[in-house]
């Protein structure tokens, strides 16, 4: 049975955009944040792979190689609102979300808002606050709700917070815990860039801020237009079969305590189909969830003590997954191997 059945896809949905003019966009976008993020296609790739799954994303690395520069550009290539948070360890959940203030005049409390109600919340140093302020985020980054003093409200879309946050092991760091983790759809790591990117940054950067001279090229409504384009991406049984396997079999294996959840495999789901859109396609095929199963999975696990000692890395025992497990055959671009 093919992956992409005549008439299954393509057609075009209420609200959506063709997939001409969702890579024309995205194009523009990469390119605009490649301006600050200089060497680091993929890294964006990602990034784009996460705005256009709904999702949320953590970038995770030492200081000083971009990690807020690429929230701040992505944020910026988009017009719509942006709000920045620093996390403190005094941070407070109330500081996120808002706080109920009483009025004098009318006898009564008002909310006043938090810089969680924002289309694109970046999270600096998120793992720096207290697992209390950390778990504000929760119920946001989830359900896009905020609830305070038992009221409820809704956040705007796009909504996506992008949090960086710097190794566990560096001084005044909180882990986060596995909840939150599973929250974010990707997490990325910059690392350093070669020479020649960091000669091009150095002559490029070092006179002024390129954030500076950032200019929108989109903007919220379009967004929201091509999330729904990425929303009619066709995934055939099969390729869904697939992702539920490959989620499935990092709860088997022995070097690792706690797999994936059920929440991981639809950020997979999820994943794929965006980064089928950004290849060009309105199906999904195995490669595209080869693309993705590292930056969405790999985050979530829990690894054993034995498995840390020798050395294995969560990334290396989701390669292991993508080798052991069948490719589906029988559909276009199936068995050409994993990325």
């Amino acid at each position: 049975m093919p992956y992409y059945p005549p008439g299954a896809a393509g057609q075009a949905g209420r609200g959506a955009v063709s997939l001409d003019e969702l890579r024309d966009t995205t194009r523009r976008i990469a390119a605009n944040v490649e301006r600050v993020l200089v060497g680091k296609p993929e890294v964006v790739r990602i990034a784009l792979v996460t705005l256009l799954a709904e999702g949320h994303l953590l970038v995770e690395d030492v200081p000083g190689v971009g990690k807020t520069s690429l929230a701040k550009a992505l944020a910026r290539s988009i017009d719509c609102t942006v709000s920045r948070i620093q996390f403190t360890p005094d941070l407070l959940p109330s500081d996120v979300t808002g706080v109920s203030i009483y009025n004098r005049q009318t006898g009564g409390f008002e909310f006043r808002p938090g810089p969680v109600f924002a289309n694109i919340v970046v999270g600096d140093e998120i793992n720096r606050a207290s697992p209390k302020t950390q778990s504000a985020l929760l119920e946001c980054m989830e359900e896009k709700q905020v609830t305070v003093d038992t009221a409820t409200y809704r956040l705007d879309d796009p909504f996506m917070v992008i949090a960086t946050q710097n190794p566990i092991e560096m001084e005044g760091t909180y882990a986060l815990p596995e909840a939150q983790r599973d929250r974010f759809t990707a997490r990325v790591s910059i690392g350093y860039p070669d020479q020649q990117a960091e000669l091009a940054m150095v002559d490029e950067h070092a006179g002024h801020n390129p954030l500076a001279d950032l200019k929108p090229v989109s903007d919220g409504d379009t967004v929201s237009r091509l999330v729904q384009t990425v929303r009619q991406v066709h995934f055939a049984p099969e390729v869904r079969r697939y992702a539920v396997e490959l989620a499935a079999a990092t709860r088997q294996m022995p070097e690792i305590r706690l797999g994936a959840s059920p929440r991981a495999t639809l950020q997979l789901v999820r994943a794929a189909r965006a980064q089928a859109a950004l290849s060009g396609r309105d199906y999904v095929v195995p490669d595209d969830l080869h693309a993705v199963a590292i930056p969405v999975l790999a985050h979530r696990l829990v690894l054993t003590t034995e498995a840390h000692a020798a050395r294995r890395s969560a990334a290396d025992l989701v390669r292991s997954v993508l080798h052991r497990v069948p490719v589906p055959q029988g559909g276009p671009a199936a068995g050409q191997g994993h990325r």
